[in-house]
């Protein structure tokens, strides 16, 4: 990944936070015949490894779960805010009117060698962190004991755990930094007043590196 200097983010805080907040991945790994791809949702083990390690699983069927390479690292990208930037937001662009549309986006990619996890067991207690991560916030929160016991044995054997050792994180939060303070916060403004999630997402990322 192309970064630089100044878009570069490097706190593994902030690296981990995007991951926990952003969990549906595009997973890229080697196979025998090219590149694999596919969007597979992942939970950090922060403490595990020196960068973290993230654990997920896959449709048994998937063939991507006996032809990843066990030699060369996978690469796991987390997409966070992202949003088109318009120059009409610049006060410069009023000026001397050199400015041009830009996309600003933050992303994390993750790299590792998985391996694969059939343990039963282990494959239990996945599934169970994964739906208390994202049930924990509902008013009646589905937990795996909800369902008949035998009926979730049987959906376990349909699916294989990844675990993958993070080896090195990058970090790119290109959000406008390369831009003047006026610009950085018409840029903010801009993205509040569109009203939707995603641009109120971005315009935060704006302003936290406006500071």
């Amino acid at each position: 990944m192309y970064v630089p200097k100044h878009f570069e983010e490097t706190d593994r805080g902030v690296l981990h936070a995007l991951i926990r907040s952003h969990p549906l991945s595009t997973w890229v790994t080697h196979g025998a015949t090219g590149l694999i791809v596919n969007h597979i949702p992942f939970l950090l083990m922060a403490d595990a490894g020196p960068h973290g390690t993230l654990v997920g699983h896959v449709a048994r069927a998937n063939p991507v779960w006996h032809s990843f390479s066990t030699t060369e690292s996978s690469v796991v990208v987390f997409q966070g805010a992202q949003a088109y930037v318009s120059p009409s937001w610049y006060p410069s662009k009023q000026q001397h009117g050199k400015a041009v549309p830009t996309w600003n986006y933050a992303v994390v990619h993750a790299h590792g060698i998985p391996r694969t996890i059939e343990d039963p067991e282990w494959l239990r207690n996945h599934v169970t962190r994964l739906s208390e991560e994202h049930e924990s916030q509902r008013a009646q929160p589905w937990k795996v004991s909800d369902a008949p016991h035998d009926y979730i044995d049987k959906m376990l054997g349909a699916i294989v755990g990844i675990e993958i050792p993070i080896l090195s994180l990058a970090g790119k939060w290109k959000v406008s930094q390369n831009r003047p303070l006026p610009d950085r916060v018409g840029v903010a403004e801009g993205l509040n007043a569109q009203g939707d999630a995603r641009a109120r997402e971005m315009a935060l990322l704006v302003y936290q590196q406006s500071r």
